[in-house]
């Protein structure tokens, strides 16, 4: 499996950077501030390292835009509402729904 998450750069030229699927990308993090920067066009050298600071994330729930698994903030944000809505009764009901 390839690297992925926020990675030391290694390029040298920021704090962070993030890697997708062992690729680095534009997206670098220095003092905590995320910014872009293309990666230089010359390949790195060594090896992708992972940051000593635990950044990385760990509830797991890394997807992959456009993945058969992805759901679009909307959809998520809708399907939440509706499961609320079910608990605690739909707007102008009297109670929870049936």
């Amino acid at each position: 499996m390839h690297e992925e998450g926020w990675h030391i750069d290694p390029f040298g030229q920021h704090d962070a950077r993030w890697i997708s699927d062992g690729t680095p990308t534009g997206l670098v993090r220095d003092d905590g501030v995320e910014s872009k920067d293309p990666p230089p066009d010359a390949p790195f050298s060594g090896t992708i390292q992972p940051l000593p600071d635990a950044s990385q994330p760990d509830d797991g729930d890394l997807i992959r835009a456009g993945g058969a698994e992805s759901e679009t903030v909307r959809q998520r944000q809708s399907r939440e509402l509706s499961v609320l809505f079910d608990q605690i009764g739909w707007p102008g009901s009297n109670g929870p729904g049936i």
